[in-house]
């Protein structure tokens, strides 16, 4: 599925995401092309991929975030994989929120 990332359509997206400005462009523009469930399912698996870095249990997750066991063994085999984005993601958000 990886490989099917490489297409012009998904760089188009990822540069539209890049020249956002701030947290309120992000609303408005993954408003328009996600739907609500959409949104907050992506809002959920990465809150369950930076509990599970910061080393809390499924069952921890589970309660704290509402998600499956199922969603939260998908998280955690996604970041056994060599990509490291949200790893990287979550590092930066935790330096600037600190």
């Amino acid at each position: 599925m990886k490989n099917n990332l490489d297409t012009f359509e998904v760089e188009q997206l990822f540069e539209a995401i890049l020249s956002l400005e701030n947290t309120a462009e992000c609303r408005k523009f993954f408003k328009d092309i996600c739907t609500v469930n959409e949104l907050l399912t992506f809002a959920q698996r990465f809150d369950v991929g930076i509990r599970l870095l910061e080393g809390s249990t499924y069952q921890e997750v589970s309660r704290e975030t509402g998600a499956s066991t199922a969603t939260i063994s998908r998280v955690r085999r996604l970041l056994a994989d060599d990509e490291d984005g949200l790893e990287m993601a979550a590092s930066r958000l935790k330096k600037e929120n600190s």
